[in-house]
């Protein structure tokens, strides 16, 4: 039997509502919601969008967690019975699909650490009902961990992944009114003990009046998902509707989250839920649910980042070259930690398999 995740209390009717029931009352709320200023300054003349690919694997139907390697992208879907995620290619088409034996409770975002190990939040809580959230790990070399964690303020729902820098996980709250809590460990994550978090940092969102999502204007309050560009110097979270782009320092994730935003209005989507910065740090890539469905390159506004944070637009590459680049250590292993990601997965087409 894959080992759980998380196992759903006696009683609570399997481990996710149907949408109907799960939007309903945000729905309701949302349209009583008065009208307000924007979270973050959005750019005067934001440049257009584009459409990478379109995703059109029915088995990719709910993507919610994205990241970004060039000619490359790592997918998850929100859900499933197994660990796993997906490579796709510049046409969006899947090259593999790499799974573990854990079956996860409600999987929401996805991020890459340095050594190359993925992290999938495992802390989707619709009904606001799980005793724990998790952490679930996918090494390079196939092997997985489930590490545990719990809120010392009770159950919430969180859709984003916030991985700093140093390794730190942040994970972002869904609130329906907009105020979300970031949380992190108190200690080192484990695979035998239950870490319980902290709350360290609050966002508020506020309606921007941009369109889209499943929810009408709740969704502009809905925080979906979450990055940290590659080089450190940004971090972003979005709703259904926009992007909130930080400067980061170091990896202090709570100061960079008590600064001012740059807002980045997103295109008009079913359900927007994936976000990555592009490998030049300077865009994001944004995706969401339903087939099919656009993976869509938005620019971020002109100095809304550091100078120094402008990367070379080239090719990735090689591991030789990232070892003699003069690069920052902390850039050439988040670099390298992609590049071989991708080398292990593609070398093992030959071992495709499909997504549960």
């Amino acid at each position: 039997m894959p080992e759980q995740a998380e196992r759903p209390p006696s009683g609570s009717g399997g481990r996710r509502t149907t949408r109907a029931v799960r939007l309903g009352v945000v729905v309701l709320l949302g349209l009583g919601l008065p009208a307000a200023g924007a979270g973050g300054a959005a750019a005067e003349e934001p440049a257009a969008p584009s459409v990478r690919c379109t995703v059109t694997d029915p088995a990719l139907a709910e993507i919610s967690g994205l990241v970004d390697l060039g000619e490359r992208m790592l997918v998850m879907n929100d859900g499933g019975d197994r660990l796993s995620v997906s490579v796709l290619d510049a046409g969006c088409q899947v090259l593999e699909a790499r799974s573990a034996a854990v079956d996860p409770y409600d999987p929401e975002d996805l991020g890459l650490g340095a050594d190359g190990t993925l992290w999938l939040a495992d802390a989707g809580d619709n009904t606001a009902i799980r005793s724990t959230v998790a952490l679930l790990a996918l090494r390079p070399d196939g092997s997985a961990g489930v590490h545990r964690l719990s809120y010392p303020d009770g159950a919430h729902d969180s859709e984003a992944l916030l991985l700093a820098p140093d390794g730190t996980p942040y994970l972002v709250t869904k609130d329906v009114l907009g105020s979300s809590g970031v949380y992190r460990p108190t200690g080192p994550l484990s695979v035998d003990v239950t870490v319980p978090m902290e709350r360290v940092a609050t966002v508020n969102m506020t309606l921007t009046g941009t369109p889209g999502g499943p929810v009408g204007r709740a969704g502009q309050l809905l925080i979906t998902g979450g990055a940290v560009a590659g080089d450190g110097s940004a971090l972003a979270l979005r709703t259904y509707t926009d992007a909130y782009v930080w400067p980061l320092t170091g990896s202090d994730v709570p100061a960079a989250l008590a600064g001012t935003p740059v807002r980045v209005p997103l295109p008009d989507s079913p359900q927007g839920e994936a976000i990555s910065f592009t490998t030049d740090n300077r865009q994001l890539v944004v995706a969401g649910e339903g087939v099919p469905g656009d993976v869509v390159v938005v620019p971020i506004p002109a100095g809304t980042l550091p100078a120094a944070a402008a990367t070379s637009g080239g090719p990735v590459p090689t591991l030789t070259e990232l070892t003699s680049s003069g690069r920052s250590a902390v850039t050439s292993a988040l670099i390298a930690a992609a590049v071989a990601t991708v080398v292990v997965w593609v070398g093992g087409l030959v071992r495709r398999r499909s997504t549960p």
